[in-house]
């Protein structure tokens, strides 16, 4: 960028901090090239409304408008984006101001992911948008840029919302927006359950530029705190709409639809791993004829394949009686997968904290992640396993979509997930943007079925895992992990003697957190 180009700001709501006194537009700022090309092309409104199709987009994937139809291609041939070709896109190219070029730049984004390349000249041109593309694939860059480049377009507090289904995602949504507006000192609020109303009251009372939360928790504010409200809002995103909707959350973003502008006065875009029926119910209801990328990814509603499987990850299973398997857990922990970074999934929460204490009487050292920890102890987990100063994260399916752990070496499912898409979701977490990974799966002779119906559904046949396992070294652990797991239920029955055992304060306190509407209070104890 040029030395002599000017900065434009939104550190305050309605006003903007320019080093200049050159003549502005009438919103105050002077436009830049990018923006003066897009008004050059005309107002995407006035368009021909019938959906086009854009097929190759990547080897697998596709943009269409919604209810399109393959014979519309030519007529809508002069809206085909310029990303047409899978070369390499600069953000720049894409449309993208130089301020938020910069920022990229800062934070080590040098080219669009595909996802990026796709959808973000069809948000800047004023299209809502439908974006399915697995986890890890850029989204949350994919929507922000465009989403803070309308902001300075049209400064104001309460701008944007971007819903997400749980607390970690939030927070890490809130960071990538905070990190690309940092040049133009963009102002965000996280808005999620588990934290003090009045001080997320204070923060809405300051009218932030953009809103990042989940369902619950910002409808109790627009229900019950007194003078916020988001009529005016310009920008709605729901990310992870698929775990959004199958955690339930469908009814309460009916409700927020109800609180905010229709259709004509905002823009909406709905990300998705899967386009579920449910999906697809909710995007008919809050889009307004949108254009649909997928990328590399089965969306069809009736599709028993709920996401794609890296080609890099190595599925792999163990099996063996049920009374082994903390020995088993504790064997590959130490031997084969000592030094890696492991995220071990578990179905409940007192599994969670049992294996906590067995594993630390046995010399490890592990974090935890579910949702009964408060939102610091959450965080605090995460930021330790990501610095590596804890390898180890036993984890509910809290976990198991949208974090962003850069580095995964291995996932293991403790317990076989109830569902083929929460497998999927799990083993998600390794072998991401090209990189190896295993996924190792312990199973009972309780846990069978649920093996064959995953490997049935993703038409894969797992193999055992040759990891080098010493039976003699597994059975010389037996009277440790005995002993570790004597260690773990005292120190379970020291935790509930201090939270008062479990009576009806334990109770009511989970209740109180559960009326909030929050997400991941609402896991299985």
């Amino acid at each position: 960028m040029s030395s002599h180009k000017k900065r434009r700001s939104v550190d305050s709501v309605g006003q903007t901090s320019v080093p200049n006194k050159k003549p502005r537009t009438s919103n105050g700022f002077q436009p830049t090239k990018q923006q003066v090309h897009k008004r050059q092309q005309g107002n995407p409104e006035s368009s021909n409304d019938s959906a086009e199709e854009i097929q190759d987009l990547s080897s697998s994937g596709d943009i269409s408008s919604q209810g399109s139809e393959a014979g519309d291609n030519e007529a809508n041939s002069a809206e085909q984006p310029d990303f047409m070709d899978s070369s390499p896109k600069t953000f720049s190219s894409l449309g993208v101001i130089p301020e938020l070029c910069d920022a990229c730049e800062k934070i080590g984004y040098k080219l669009a992911t595909p996802i990026q390349a796709a959808a973000i000249p069809t948000i800047i041109s004023g299209r809502d948008l439908i974006g399915l593309a697995e986890t890890g694939s850029g989204k949350t860059a994919a929507y922000a840029l465009p989403m803070l480049q309308a902001l300075i377009e049209k400064q104001q507090g309460l701008f944007g919302l971007v819903l997400a289904p749980t607390r970690e995602l939030a927070y890490q949504i809130s960071q990538m927006i905070e990190a690309l507006g940092a040049l133009i000192h963009v102002r965000s609020a996280v808005i999620v359950g588990g934290m003090d109303m009045m001080t997320q009251a204070i923060a809405l009372s300051k009218r932030p530029h953009i809103i990042v939360a989940t369902p619950g928790r910002i409808l109790d504010h627009l229900q019950n705190t007194k003078g916020f409200s988001l009529r005016s809002l310009k920008f709605l995103v729901l990310d992870e709409a698929d775990r959004l909707l199958d955690m339930d959350f469908g009814p309460s973003i009916d409700k927020i639809l109800k609180n905010i502008p229709n259709g004509e006065a905002r823009r909406t875009m709905l990300f998705s791993a899967t386009m579920t029926a449910k999906v697809n119910q909710l995007q008919r209801a809050s889009l307004r004829n949108p254009v649909k990328i997928s990328l590399s990814i089965d969306d069809t509603p009736s599709s028993k394949s709920t996401s794609s499987i890296p080609t890099t990850l190595k599925q792999t299973y163990l099996f063996f009686p049920h009374a082994q398997k903390d020995q088993y857990l504790t064997y590959l922990l130490s031997l084969p997968l000592a030094n890696k970074t492991v995220i071990v999934f578990v179905r409940i929460i007192a599994d969670v904290d049992r294996l906590t204490h067995l594993l630390t009487a046995l010399g490890h050292k592990p974090a935890k992640l579910h949702g009964r920890l408060s939102q610091p102890d959450r965080l605090a987990s995460l930021n330790k396993f990501k610095a590596r100063q804890r390898t180890i994260l036993l984890a509910t399916d809290v976990a198991a979509r949208g974090l962003d752990i850069p580095a995964v070496d291995a996932v293991v499912n403790y317990d076989m997930p109830d569902t083929d898409a929460t497998y999927v979701h799990r083993v998600g977490r390794t072998a991401r943007a090209g990189k190896a990974g295993t996924a190792i799966s312990l199973v009972t002779q309780y846990e069978v079925e649920a093996l064959q119906r995953v490997e049935k559904t993703l038409g894969v046949r797992m193999e055992e895992y040759e990891g080098g396992v010493q039976k003699e070294a597994i059975d010389g652990l037996e009277g440790s992990v005995r002993q570790a797991q004597a260690v773990a239920t005292r120190k379970l029955r020291d935790d509930k003697d201090k939270k008062g055992g479990g009576g009806r304060g334990g109770r009511g306190q989970r209740g109180a957190r559960r009326r909030h509407g929050d997400d991941q209070d609402l896991e299985e104890e």
